[in-house]
């Protein structure tokens, strides 16, 4: 039996349904390494994210913080360390990858759809392809996810015909549907023009507070406050700090957070 679980931050009260408690957090990274080239991009990282967590990542430009979310479904390597999905270890290839990966949807900054193929195409093709549903019983869940997502009016149009907010939009749906115990997010709204940024975030707010397990890597500061449970700030490829929205944004505790948040809040 789900069970609803009250979270707040500052001027902010969260009721999320999230799984009966299950033994171990549902993603963990541990003393995971990570170079391109001479760049050493990931340093010593060890992370854990819990059923039902929203997650949120920040930090400037260069920090390591979307190579950290493709790692977790291995669409970047890893140099040292492991990666465990549910508790278990993330394979480096084969068929055992593609199955966990399954299990991780992943949202871009660029869409990614199939530019060729209807909106009830793109988000139908997976669920036929990888998970073998029939195509009535694929459409009925992509229908109902578009619906959630506030794009079912758009399932015969091609992407091209979308605004950019209505496209990334479409995107989530189409991850929603291979039925995934955790989403990843690297910067979703980063790509769009600002008036449809609210659009999108009002979508993963809507996620969160029905208990969601979200990976998410974003500049947008309110987003963090209001949706994440925990704040993990990343500065020249290792983790520097993380808390609660209210302990981090509040009462950080190293001055590179600090200096951080001084330049960012103040724009």
């Amino acid at each position: 039996m789900a069970q609803d679980v009250v979270t707040e931050t500052p001027g902010v009260v969260r009721t999320r349904s999230v799984a009966p408690d299950t033994p171990g957090p549902l993603v963990e990274l541990r003393h995971v390494e990570k170079h391109f080239g001479d760049l050493h991009v990931l340093k010593d990282i060890n992370l854990t994210v819990n059923r039902g967590e929203v997650l949120v990542i920040i930090g400037p430009s260069g920090s390591g913080k979307s190579t950290l979310c493709r790692t977790i479904n291995r669409l970047e390597g890893i140099d040292s360390g492991e990666i465990l999905i549910d508790g278990r270890p993330l394979p480096q290839e084969g068929r055992e990858l593609t199955r966990l990966r399954a299990e991780v949807g992943m949202v871009f900054q660029s869409f990614n759809l199939f530019a060729h193929k209807t909106i009830l195409q793109n988000v139908t093709l997976a669920p036929r392809k990888v998970l073998h549903e029939p195509k009535a019983k694929a459409e009925e869940e992509a229908m109902r996810l578009l619906g959630s997502v506030g794009v079912a009016d758009q399932a015969g149009k091609l992407p091209a015909q979308l605004s950019g907010g209505q496209q990334q939009r479409v995107a989530i749906a189409r991850s929603l549907a291979m039925h995934p115990k955790v989403m990843l997010f690297d910067e979703p709204t980063s790509a769009l023009d600002p008036e449809m940024i609210s659009e999108v975030l009002d979508v993963m707010v809507g996620l969160a507070r029905r208990g969601m397990t979200m990976v998410v890597v974003t500049h947008e500061m309110g987003f963090a406050r209001q949706a994440a449970d925990r704040v993990v700030f990343m500065a020249d490829g290792r983790i520097i700090e993380q808390g609660t929205p209210a302990e981090f944004f509040d009462h950080p505790h190293t001055d590179r957070a600090r200096e951080f948040l001084g330049k960012i809040l103040q724009h």
